[in-house]
């Protein structure tokens, strides 16, 4: 039976967010609010965990689990061969809503899908979900829909999709917006936008004038 905690209330937030970790370390599925909107996670080091999450949205391998960090300085420990601009980016953007595509260390021992020796990495703007991020470690975290609806606004939306493949949902009331972050690739020698979401290349260029768009 899922448990669902309001963390808007400060009893609930201890609570749920004591739960959730407890959860995640189980190797079972959570949903949290994000800056952009709500998301279903799970352990990133868990490939059991991850392959549960991606059965609950209805989603394959082909199309692999973002993850969330707490910290800029988890990066150290998650990517090798990051750029300056690479890291400009995140001093310019994290937290917020910007992904970064990077080469992760092949001595990982996850499987977030097929990802061909990368991993797309983002530090959310919301602090539920930094500091579930901050207690568990990176998570592998997608939107919290079924695969072919829209994106959750609300955790009630979320819920009635996920229902109880997921063990804990922290509702955090309704997240700010449904733009999605925007995906930036930084495994070459110049950031290439993947996808413009809530910052366009205007913005980015701002950071990394010699920023690419993909066609």
């Amino acid at each position: 039976m899922a448990r669902r905690y309001d963390t808007n209330d400060a009893t609930d937030r201890t609570t749920g967010l004591r739960e959730a970790g407890s959860a995640v370390r189980r190797g079972e599925l959570v949903v949290l609010p994000t800056d952009t909107v709500y998301g279903i996670g799970a352990d990133a080091f868990s490939s059991e965990a991850v392959a549960d999450l991606l059965d609950a949205k209805g989603r394959g391998r082909s199309m692999p689990t973002p993850v969330l960090v707490g910290s800029p300085n988890t990066l150290h420990g998650l990517v090798i061969d990051f750029s300056e601009r690479a890291w400009e980016l995140v001093d310019a953007f994290w937290p917020g809503a910007l992904t970064l595509v990077a080469r992760h260390q092949p001595s990982l021992q996850w499987d977030l899908g097929d990802t061909r020796g990368t991993v797309a990495v983002r530090m959310p703007l919301h602090p539920v979900a930094i500091e579930l991020l901050t207690e568990v470690g990176p998570m592998a975290v997608s939107s919290a829909n079924l695969t072919g609806h829209p994106a959750p606004e609300d955790c009630d939306a979320a819920q009635q999709m996920l229902g109880d493949a997921v063990s804990v949902y922290l509702d955090g009331g309704p997240t700010p917006g449904i733009v999605p972050s925007s995906i930036v690739d930084v495994t070459g020698k110049v950031p290439v936008l993947l996808r413009a979401g809530a910052l366009d290349a205007d913005e980015l260029r701002k950071v990394v004038p010699d920023l690419e768009v993909a066609n």
